[in-house]
């Protein structure tokens, strides 16, 4: 929303699969990991349309919080806008979108809402 080219983000194994599941589905232009210390950081070149600049990524809502985790069966799986968005799922086979959790049959907790 501020219109940063790069962000840099401090790394997790979560953070990380989150990342790769954002650029290839297009909603960022290039991630890299930096080990750097004992945790390392990752930094995230955001994608912007040329002509309007506006953001790839619209919204990003957070589904599962702390306080109220939310889990989701393959056979319910959340559509976001109808299909048009994403939904990351942390499953027991790691994490993927919504339509890879429900092709692999498996549930899990929905991390976030992306479109």
């Amino acid at each position: 929303m501020a219109h940063h080219r790069v962000v840099e983000i401090p790394a997790s194994n979560l953070k990380k699969s989150i990342t790769k599941i954002l650029f290839e589905k297009g909603y960022i232009l290039n991630y890299k990991f930096v080990e750097d210390g004992p945790q390392g950081t990752i930094k995230v070149a955001l994608k912007y349309d040329p002509v309007t600049k506006q953001n790839a990524i619209k919204k990003l809502k957070r589904v599962s919080t702390p306080g109220l985790r939310q889990y989701t069966g393959y056979k319910d799986m959340p559509r976001v806008i109808n299909g048009l968005g994403i939904a990351i799922i942390s499953t027991s086979k790691g994490v993927m979108t919504n339509k890879e959790a429900a092709a692999e049959k498996v549930g899990g907790e929905v991390l976030c809402y992306v479109y």
